[in-house]
């Protein structure tokens, strides 16, 4: 097996870099925790759970979700309007790393 040399390599063409460009970002992480834990949930129990985020970096940050595919919108026509979240498909393939973060977490908790 030979050995990898950086000076032909490029972060940027990496799994890792792609996958990063998709959660990267302050709550990206703890919003697909929020919906692997429990499951859908609308606007407001995510801002009330995450306490600390505004709602406009909350709407962004679910829009982004929502275009990268991780993340389903579901807006039922109704006064008042009514809008559930939910991991898709591609979002719920994020859930072993989701789980491995926690596990980690408890195991080196100080």
């Amino acid at each position: 097996m030979s050995k990898r040399c950086i000076e032909n390599e490029c972060l940027g063409t990496t799994g890792f870099s792609y996958t990063l460009s998709l959660i990267n970002g302050k709550y990206k992480m703890t919003i697909l925790y929020t919906l692997m834990e429990f499951g859908v949930v609308r606007f407001n129990e995510i801002k009330r759970y995450i306490e600390n985020i505004s709602y406009k970096t909350l709407s962004s940050t679910l829009k982004e979700l929502e275009k990268d595919q991780l993340i389903h919108r579901e807006e039922y026509p109704q006064i008042p309007p009514k809008v559930e979240y939910s991991l898709t498909e591609r979002g719920k393939s994020l859930i072993p790393i989701l789980d491995g973060m926690c596990e980690w977490g408890a195991k080196h908790r100080i």
